[in-house]
C-alpha cells in the first residue's frame, strides 16, 4: 500500500512539474517576441525561440503573417500600434514658439531632404512598420496592418515595396519561420536609407554598420552591440528618438547610461564632462565609409543635359553635395530642440532652420555636441512665405511632369495648406546630432584638435571670447 501511494505521489508531482514547464514555455513565447530584453548582453551569444515549426500553412500576404503571429502574441500588434514607429507621431509636446501641446512626427512635419510625405505616401511609407499606407484613408486602428516581419525576420530577403507591402518575390513563410530578435540589418533596412538612399540623411547611420569592424563603430564592431542593446524596448516602445522628429529628450539615451562616474584616468579629461559631450571627442568624423548628403538644391530639378549621378545630380531631385569622413560642426545642446512646423512663415532672405539645437554656454545641462548640418534650397509660397511640400511621386507629381506649379498645388492640397500660385526657392538647414560611429578610444580627439591654432571649434560662436585654454576659462 505504501509503495502504491508513493508511486501515485510521484505521478502527481511529475504532472505538476510538466504543467509548470508548459506554462513557462507558453509565456516565454510571448515575452521573447514582445521585448528585446533577451539581447541585453553585448558580445554574448543570444538565443531566441525557434519558430520554424509554427508556420505550416501558406501565407498569401503580410496581413496573414500578422494574424498568425497574434495567435501566440495577442498583445503585440496593439503595443506596436501605440508607438511612433507605427503612428509616425510622438506624444504631445510643447514646441518652442508655438502654443499648446502638439503631436508631431514624420506624419505631419516637413524636412529638407524629400520634404514631406503628404500625397507621397506609397513611396515614403515603404519604410513604415505597417502594411498598406497608400493614402490618407489608412486605418491606424487595424491590428492586421502591423508589420511584424520588418523588425523580426532573419532571412535577409524580406523587401518592402510601395505602401510598405512585401514584394511579390518575398517568401513570407520562410520569413515567418526565421523570426527572432531584431538585428542591426532589421533596423538598418529603414534607418540607414533615410532621405532616399544609403547614408543620405543621418551621416552616422549607413550599411557599414551592419557588419562593422571597430574602426566603423567600437560598440558594434569590437563589442558586437546590437541596436537594441542601447535602444532598449518595453512593450515595443523603443528608447531614443531622432531630433528630426522630436523636440524633447523624453525616452532619450546617452553615453552616461553606461559610462557613469569618471570614465577617464586623467582628471583633466573628466573635467571636460561639465561642458563637452562624450560624442564630441569620440566621434572625430562621420560618414567614414559611405558618403552622406551635405547640400540639396531642389531648384535645379529637370535638367536633361546633365549627367545622372546620385552623388551630384539627378533630374528628379536636383543638385547635391556629398561628403565622406566629414568633420562635425559643434553647438551647445541640452537635449531639446526647436522646430519649424508646417504653415509657419519664413524670411526667404535668411536661412530657415527647420530644426535646431537648444542650449547655451550658461546652461548647466547643455554640452558642446557634434552635429551634421544639412543645407537645402527648397520651394516656398511667395505670397504666404510658407515652405511647401510638393507632390513628387504621385499622379501628376513633379517626378512625372517636372511642373513645379502643379506639383506644389497638388502637394499643398494634400498637406492642408493654401497655395497662391506663386512660388520661389529658399535656403534651409537641418541639424543631426551624432551618436553612432564612435571610434576606438585610441582615435579620440587629442587636445590640439580643439585647442590651438588649428582648432576645429569656433570658440566665439560657442560663447567664449577666446580659446579657454589660453585664458583658463571664458
Amino acid at each position: 500500500m505504501k509503495r502504491l501511494f508513493a508511486r501515485a505521489w510521484i505521478l502527481v508531482v511529475t504532472m505538476a512539474l510538466l504543467s509548470v514547464v508548459v506554462w513557462v514555455a507558453s509565456r516565454s513565447v510571448g515575452a521573447v517576441a514582445q521585448t528585446s530584453s533577451v539581447a541585453r548582453h553585448p558580445g554574448q551569444a543570444r538565443t531566441h525561440l525557434d519558430h520554424s515549426a509554427f508556420f505550416k500553412e501558406p501565407l498569401p500576404d503580410g496581413r496573414s503573417v500578422t494574424r498568425a503571429c497574434q495567435q501566440c502574441h495577442p498583445r503585440a500588434a496593439e503595443q506596436v500600434m501605440r508607438t511612433s514607429h507605427f503612428l509616425w507621431l510622438g506624444e504631445p509636446v510643447e514646441v518652442e514658439g508655438h502654443e499648446g501641446s502638439l503631436r508631431i512626427g514624420k506624419r505631419n512635419l516637413i524636412n529638407n531632404f524629400c520634404i514631406g510625405i503628404s500625397g507621397n505616401w506609397p513611396s515614403c511609407t515603404s519604410c513604415h512598420a505597417g502594411y498598406g499606407w497608400g493614402d490618407e484613408s489608412f486605418d491606424f486602428e487595424d491590428r492586421d496592418n502591423v508589420d511584424c516581419l520588418v523588425c523580426h525576420e532573419r532571412t535577409g530577403t524580406y523587401v518592402k515595396g510601395d505602401a510598405g507591402l512585401p514584394g511579390p518575390e518575398v517568401d513570407l513563410v520562410a520569413a515567418a519561420k526565421s523570426v527572432g530578435f531584431p538585428r542591426r540589418e532589421n533596423c538598418g533596412v529603414c534607418h540607414n536609407f533615410g532621405g532616399g538612399g544609403v547614408g543620405v540623411k543621418h551621416g552616422d547611420l549607413d550599411n557599414s554598420l551592419n557588419h562593422p569592424d571597430e574602426a566603423d563603430d567600437v560598440h558594434m564592431g569590437r563589442l558586437n552591440f546590437l541596436c537594441i542593446d542601447c535602444h532598449t524596448t518595453t512593450e515595443h516602445r523603443i528608447t531614443g528618438r531622432s531630433m528630426s522628429v522630436s523636440v524633447d529628450d523624453k525616452d532619450g539615451i546617452g553615453c552616461a547610461d553606461c559610462h557613469q562616474g569618471e570614465p577617464h584616468e586623467e582628471p583633466r579629461l573628466n573635467a571636460h564632462l561639465d561642458s563637452v559631450s562624450c560624442e564630441a571627442c569620440h566621434i572625430p568624423t562621420f560618414a567614414r565609409t559611405v558618403p552622406t548628403k551635405l547640400r540639396w538644391d531642389w531648384s535645379k530639378v529637370g535638367d536633361d543635359s546633365r549627367p545622372q549621378d546620385p552623388h551630384s545630380y539627378l533630374k528628379i531631385k536636383g543638385e547635391f553635395v556629398v561628403g565622406t569622413d566629414v568633420v562635425p560642426q559643434y553647438f551647445w545642446f541640452n537635449g531639446r530642440s526647436g522646430r519649424y512646423l508646417l504653415g509657419d512663415a519664413i524670411d526667404p532672405g535668411e536661412v530657415t532652420p527647420i530644426n535646431y539645437p537648444l542650449g547655451n554656454i550658461d546652461e548647466p545641462r547643455a554640452r558642446i555636441t557634434p552635429f551634421k548640418t544639412h543645407l537645402a534650397v527648397q520651394p516656398f509660397d511667395a505670397i504666404s512665405r510658407q515652405l511647401l511640400s510638393p507632390l513628387t511621386s504621385g499622379e501628376g507629381g513633379l517626378w512625372h511632369t517636372f511642373d513645379w506649379n502643379e506639383a506644389l498645388r497638388l502637394g499643398a492640397a494634400k498637406s492642408g495648406l493654401s497655395y497662391s500660385g506663386r512660388y520661389g526657392f529658399a535656403s534651409t538647414v537641418m541639424y543631426w546630432p551624432l551618436s553612432h560611429m564612435v571610434a576606438p578610444k585610441e582615435q579620440a580627439l587629442r587636445c590640439d584638435a580643439c585647442h590651438g591654432e588649428h582648432s576645429r571649434l569656433d570658440w566665439r560662436a560657442l560663447g567664449y571670447q577666446f580659446d579657454p585654454i589660453d585664458a583658463g576659462g571664458r
